[in-house]
């Protein structure tokens, strides 16, 4: 590439997906002074040197990312083509260059963080970000049926609104778009910032808690984190990949008092493996110490998904004595 770089996307209203696209392009030192061109003239887009969203071809050799051909059914199982990358969602022009440059983008904004680690984050940050921003773009629905409510607040809407509106006056159109590029870059960098940063050090936290598990209760059922750190997904991770047999039931740490949860049969779920007891549900402070029995007991949520304790010694002995009665009502 010889002169002005120069990255084409189409003009008019303007989407998430190209705009996070000429972000994450913009984020690679060999395209961070590149111009962005916005037009719908073949002519033009020829004469850039990447082209997203727009140009009717996905070519990776020639560096054009369009995705609305009628034969177009790229995926990240498609593209990336390795194992664990099995999802068969549709790609938008941000998945396309997503896959194709994600990892050098991660290495970018997370120099210290190892190949594993990047791998780690590429894999979560797609799931939990870019295949929101390519479902949306593809009008890929979440459900079947019509929703009971709108969702009008997220990425894309909000790149939607930056857009000129019909009875609008001497807007500078491109001014705006640059505005979504910042609007979706902010808003990406802090993701891979907090995956990066939070939950992917709680993987070892959690870990190190299930392998001490038989130090907190003979059962091995019930594991202690030291602090309030996210352990879902990764609790059920490691659970599958130890093959772990007794699953584990309930979960003790330290917020603002000390608290029991109990573990979901599914990671987000509030349907439990083993629930608090139902004689408890709801109850707070002395009517549930004198319900349960519990020194310093503070509250079971009505839904017996979690409860709290003044000392970890109560909310040890309610996580003891909710695995103890819930395993006797089973039998």
């Amino acid at each position: 590439m010889t002169g002005k770089i120069k990255i084409g996307t189409h003009d008019g209203c303007f989407h998430c997906d190209e705009a996070l696209a000429c972000f994450m392009l913009k984020t690679l030192p060999r395209y961070k002074d590149a111009e962005i061109i916005r037009s719908r003239e073949q002519s033009i887009l020829d004469t850039c040197d990447v082209v997203v969203d727009v140009g009717s071809e996905y070519n990776h050799s020639k560096h054009r990312y369009d995705h609305h051909m009628r034969d177009f059914n790229e995926s990240v199982s498609t593209v990336i083509k390795k194992p664990g990358y099995d999802c068969k969602l549709k790609l938008s022009s941000a998945g396309l260059i997503y896959c194709h440059f994600g990892h050098e983008v991660l290495k970018q904004l997370l120099p210290e963080a190892s190949d594993s680690d990047i791998e780690t984050i590429f894999k979560k940050v797609y799931d939990t970000f870019i295949k929101e921003i390519d479902c949306i773009d593809n009008g890929v629905s979440m459900f079947d049926g019509e929703p009971v409510y709108r969702i009008v607040t997220h990425l894309s809407a909000r790149v939607h609104f930056l857009n000129p509106i019909w009875n609008s006056k001497d807007i500078d159109v491109q001014e705006q778009f640059l505005k979504a590029v910042e609007l979706t870059g902010k808003d990406f960098v802090q993701h891979v910032f907090c995956t990066a940063n939070s939950w992917l050090p709680a993987r070892s936290i959690v870990e190190e808690s299930i392998k001490k598990r038989f130090e907190v209760d003979p059962s091995g059922e019930i594991i202690e984190l030291p602090c309030a750190v996210e352990w879902s997904e990764h609790l059920f991770a490691i659970e599958k990949e130890l093959n772990l047999q007794p699953t584990l039931k309930y979960i003790i740490f330290k917020d603002s008092s000390h608290r029991v949860r109990c573990v979901p049969v599914v990671p987000s779920s509030f349907v439990c493996r083993m629930f608090l007891p139902e004689s408890w549900a709801g109850l707070r402070d002395e009517d549930l110490e004198r319900a349960s029995g519990i020194d310093g007991a503070i509250f079971v949520h009505s839904v017996r998904f979690i409860g709290g304790c003044k000392t970890r010694e109560g909310a040890l002995t309610m996580a003891r004595k909710s695995l103890e009665l819930g395993k006797s009502e089973s039998n």
